[in-house]
């Protein structure tokens, strides 16, 4: 046992202070600072040594001690005695679960065959060996493969399109840039750490704008807010480009030596996109446009903040690939403080296929996309998918096509295991319900990706109840499946110092001590005098690519007949589905509202506050009705994404989002979709 682990099961124990990390799916990774007594978190605060996030927590965090302690923890296994969906169970002990278990999966497998075990999972721990817990157990099983791509994989590509594998310039540059674009961002949301170093630019005279589909909280930051029409955003930037081109405004040098394609791009493209055309897609004036245009070719370092929303339409990938050549243009990834920064990815400081071990796959199994949740589980494959095992996830709410997703997991023939620290939508469907441990109580190794900081993490409390962590539960299910692999035997704590064994150039210069004690330590971003193409030039021509030029593609809802774009955006106090269990949270949000602009309500005869029906082919949700100038014409907004229990009807948000996906790397459309509203009238309640 490690000695910071004997020393918090020592009830005697002094020192109550643990470092730990923030373990969501958010691109800051926190730093936290956990007082211990008695074996139990009572306050979490922010650790001000961190370099990024420097003490300050988000109001989701701040308490986090009441999610750890929450008397709605799952603290035993639970056996399912009641209709699914009802939440009636019984409480068994671990060694009866995991007999269920096996005994059923041991079965399915002689009779369909190990693909029709499909595993989910997403981003509910962010951490390397908990999150990715799962993918040697399944490979070694030989079940259908999950392919992960709910969040940003569209964006990825994006980026990769256009710089390679170049890694995104430091979040902390920005404090040197004199125009800062918070595009598709809701940072105070999402990445409340980069605004530290947006308010230092402004200090020293930056100018901040914030271009977005309506006025969010962010737009408190900014210094101008532009709202473009939803899925336009690859537009405006063509638009851009046009004009600074034709204005004279390019970086002729930069463009010579550091771009390809230009020429191209200028010859091909760029005249399909004049103001008047880009005004009317994006719903900006042409003056707009002009003065944006003026004042971004003029700028010193404009550094641009993409977020994630905008890859979520039908054009997601090439909206992304379009704004990251924008800066190209004027030279701005050649400047201290200048370019675009998507992610800060970091998959090269570990060999994490140490841990999710692909080598146990004996043959390339199935591949289901997980916003094809629905499909899976309602449509006849061979083999049909006959067990389901989720984990730091709730599809039955996060997933889009909910109708589609709920009749799945309704199925009586369809074994669903859930391993979870609430009884969450998704957990009242299981047969067997597991009991997971939370952050505090788990080891792990965390990376970010809105900053270059790493931290180890060991338990700070001991595991509340009969709760496991992820790699425990998949240890105990690989003993009793026969697999005699001496992996399966490791502690969390072997494969992190497995991890941290192999070298790294991204790592030759940290402090390992620090990392050893729980500290955060940077990592060093590997530094090269080309970029990371196969061309060692930004790529605006991309040869590899099926379409070589950027362009513009409408997004789905373009082509649909109701009048309303719906927003599935982000809200301050919760994370997706995560911290719903916290009632102070939820208050805060004032219920599960849908944002309309005035006229909108006006025209549909809606009364504020009132409860109201959202709807398309594909559901209704019932919301309370929130009307709000924030909000522009023809765009509806639902902030958050409620639990079923908590909701005002019988359905949430994705009940009206589809199962299409993005133009490239199957990502989800949760923002590309289309909606009328009526008023409730007792009707969906």
């Amino acid at each position: 046992m490690h000695p910071l682990q004997q020393a918090i099961n020592d009830e005697e124990n002094s020192t109550p202070l643990r470092r730990s990390v923030c373990p969501y799916d958010c691109p800051d990774a926190c730093g936290l600072l956990v007082e211990v007594e008695g074996g139990r978190a009572v306050r979490v605060s922010g650790d001000p040594e961190h370099p990024f996030t420097r003490g300050a927590l988000c109001p989701k965090m701040r308490h986090y001690e009441r999610t750890v302690h929450s008397p709605q923890r799952l603290t035993t296994p639970l056996a399912r005695t009641g209709p699914k969906g009802s939440g009636a169970f019984r409480p068994i002990s671990w060694e009866t679960a995991v007999d269920l278990i096996a005994g059923r999966w041991r079965r399915i497998i002689e009779s369909y065959g190990a693909e029709a075990i499909l595993p989910y999972s997403f981003g509910g721990t962010m951490g390397l060996i908990q999150r990715n817990a799962g993918h040697p157990f399944f490979y070694r099983l030989g079940a259908s493969r999950l392919e992960r791509t709910i969040c940003a994989p569209a964006k990825k590509a994006g980026w990769k399109m256009v710089m390679g594998s170049t890694p995104a310039p430091h979040p902390d540059a920005v404090v040197q840039s004199d125009l800062v674009i918070l595009w598709g961002i809701n940072a105070a949301a999402t990445n409340v750490h980069f605004l530290h170093g947006v308010r230092e630019a402004k200090k020293r005279g930056a100018r901040v704008w914030l271009i977005d589909t309506y006025r969010t909280p962010t737009a408190a930051t900014a210094d101008e807010v532009f709202l473009v029409r939803p899925g336009s955003d690859g537009a405006l930037a063509l638009g851009l480009m046009h004009l600074l081109e034709r204005d004279g405004r390019l970086d002729h040098p930069f463009l010579k030596e550091g771009v390809q394609g230009f020429d191209e791009l200028s010859q091909k493209v760029l005249p399909d996109y004049p103001p008047e055309r880009v005004s009317a897609l994006t719903g900006l004036p042409v003056t707009t446009l002009e003065t944006m245009a003026a004042v971004y070719g003029s700028a010193r370092a404009p550094f641009i903040r993409l977020g994630t929303g905008l890859s979520r339409y039908g054009n997601g990938a090439m909206a992304v690939r379009t704004i990251v050549a924008l800066p190209a243009l004027v030279g701005a990834y050649g400047k201290p403080g200048g370019g675009c920064l998507c992610s800060t990815g970091t998959s090269e400081a570990f060999a994490i296929s140490e841990v999710t071990r692909e080598d146990f796959m004996t043959r390339s199994t199935r591949l289901v996309n997980m916003n094809h949740l629905g499909y899976a589980l309602t449509e006849l494959a061979d083999p049909p998918v006959q067990a389901l095992y989720v984990y730091h996830s709730n599809p039955a709410v996060v997933a889009p096509d909910q109708n589609v997703v709920l009749k799945g997991l309704e199925r009586e023939d369809l074994f669903t295991v859930v391993h979870e620290r609430f009884l969450t939508d998704t957990a009242r469907y299981a047969d067997v319900v597991l009991p997971a441990t939370s952050s505090l109580e788990t080891s792990d190794l965390y990376t970010a990706y809105g900053s270059y900081c790493i931290q180890r993490t060991r338990p700070a409390i001991p595991s509340v109840g009969q709760s496991r962590s992820n790699w425990d539960t998949f240890a105990l299910l690989a003993q009793a499946m026969g697999f005699t692999d001496p992996f399966f035997r490791q502690s969390a704590d072997d494969l992190i110092d497995r991890l941290l064994s192999l070298p790294s150039p991204w790592r030759e210069h940290i402090d390992t001590a620090k990392l050893a004690d729980g500290q955060v330590v940077e990592l060093a971003i590997p530094t090269s005098e080309s970029f990371g193409t196969p061309s060692g030039r930004i790529e605006l021509l991309n040869p590899a690519e099926s379409e070589p030029l950027p362009r513009y593609i409408p997004p789905y809802a373009a082509n649909e007949d109701l009048p309303l774009r719906l927003m599935t955006a982000p809200t301050l106090f919760a994370l997706n589905s995560t911290f719903y269990e916290q009632s102070e949270l939820r208050e805060r949000q004032g219920g599960m509202r849908l944002l309309l602009h005035p006229e909108e309500a006006k025209a549909r005869d809606l009364v504020d506050a009132s409860p109201v029906i959202a709807f398309n082919s594909l559901g209704e949700v019932t919301f309370l009705l929130e009307i709000s100038e924030r909000v522009p014409p023809g765009v509806a907004v639902a902030e958050g994404v409620w639990w079923l229990e908590q909701a005002p009807g019988l359905r949430t948000v994705n009940a009206l989002t589809s199962q299409r996906l993005t133009d490239r790397e199957g990502g989800s459309t949760f923002y590309d979709n289309a909606v009328d509203v009526r008023p409730a009238s007792g009707d969906g309640l």
